[in-house]
């Protein structure tokens, strides 16, 4: 038996309009979140205290950021991996990265605590096997983690840092690789958790401070949270068929920051789901965990 629907109310924050919001993650420093919209290359940050956005608009798609410990963000771009200063918008290529397929792009990303970031890629007709994860270290080498994927999408790590988790979206799981730290290899994959297609998409995922998984359902209008075995915990209805991804922020990191999208969207959708492709928010009760800065 799946797990009640949890009464936890969901507001919209900003109405982003995103095409294919993607990729929140919050900034203790500054105190915003910044998300993407993937296929219009814009990079978002939002205040919620003054409620206000700033749009950082660059030249090419844009699948993830991150904060980093020099103050500006580090991206996963169409062609690989770049910086972006935040106070002129400068972009600065690091590496390319399958730079000369440009039927493929980057999508999810996230930084691990030893502060290399992840990305991976997939083709842009979404057709299965193209696209593979990487792995951008401090000094800039960049290492092929995995092949034979098709859309990269939720990455997170254990709090003992020896388990990573990873969903390829169209294999309808999560699934988990043994970790080590010291050196960022990956092993041992098994899947931990099995959606029905009913259900819909695993997409975005995060965790928070018990260990829980956060996973939004592409076409599911769900986020649902997992315990660390498995096991259906809660489950939240968002107002939009497509969330994409998930992360806390706020002061106290009890805000859950949920994005959404449009572009699987028909028009008589679009007149039903007026809110879709903006920034939601929740409050469930967990807290969640401060994100790794990319230590280039």
């Amino acid at each position: 038996m799946g797990a009640p629907e949890t009464s936890v109310a969901v507001e919209l924050v900003l109405d982003a309009r995103t095409e294919l919001g993607e990729g929140p993650v919050w900034d203790p420093v500054t105190s915003c979140l910044y998300f993407v919209d993937i296929l219009r290359g814009r990079i978002h940050r939002y205040d919620p205290a003054a409620d206000e956005i700033r749009t950082y608009e660059i030249d090419r798609m844009v699948g993830a950021v991150a904060p980093t410990e020099a103050g500006d963000l580090v991206l996963a771009v169409h062609d690989g991996f770049a910086r972006m200063d935040l106070s002129t918008g400068r972009v600065q290529t690091i590496a390319e990265v399958e730079a000369d397929r440009p039927d493929q792009r980057m999508n999810d990303g996230k930084c691990d605590a030893a502060g290399r970031f992840w990305a991976g890629t997939m083709a842009l007709d979404e057709r299965g096997g193209a696209g593979a994860l990487y792995r951008l270290d401090p000094d800039g080498h960049v290492h092929t983690m995995l092949r034979h994927v098709s859309i990269s999408n939720g990455l997170d790590w254990s709090d003992d840092g020896r388990t990573m988790y990873f969903i390829d979206s169209p294999t309808q799981s999560v699934d988990v690789f043994d970790f080590e730290m010291a050196t960022g290899a990956i092993a041992n994959r098994r899947t931990l958790i099995r959606v029905g297609q009913v259900h819909g998409t695993p997409d975005g995922l995060t965790l928070d401070a018990d260990g829980y998984l956060w996973v939004t359902l592409w076409s599911g209008g769900e986020v649902r949270r997992y315990a660390p075995d498995g096991s259906l915990a809660a489950v939240i209805r968002v107002p939009t068929a497509y969330p994409t991804s998930c992360a806390f922020g706020g002061p106290d990191l009890r805000d859950l920051y949920i994005t959404t999208a449009t572009v699987k969207l028909s028009d008589p959708d679009r007149a039903e789901q007026p809110a879709a492709g903006g920034l939601f928010r929740a409050r469930p009760g967990p807290t969640g965990r401060p994100p790794n800065r990319f230590k280039g």
